[in-house]
């Protein structure tokens, strides 16, 4: 089953790095579903988000795949 997670970019001195939204175990949170990932990462940063849709500054959050690759054997469901 494929995995996403949260990514946030908060350190303008360092723009290529990103950090790992974590939830409240201090694990980073992880969703089987890309849209409520996408949702939660709303919720938990609209202003950034906000200004990404209004292309008011770069890309500071991303949802990503967990081991993309971890599946390649696999056949897909249809």
């Amino acid at each position: 089953m494929t995995m996403y997670k949260l990514q946030v970019q908060e350190d303008d001195a360092n723009p290529e790095q990103w950090r790992d939204v974590l939830d409240a175990d201090g694990k980073p949170a992880l969703f089987n579903d890309p849209l409520q990932a996408r949702i939660t990462l709303a919720a938990l940063f609209p202003v950034l988000v906000k200004m990404e849709s209004l292309d008011a500054d770069r890309k500071r959050t991303r949802v990503i795949v967990v081991a993309p690759y971890d599946d390649i054997d696999n056949p897909k469901d249809d």
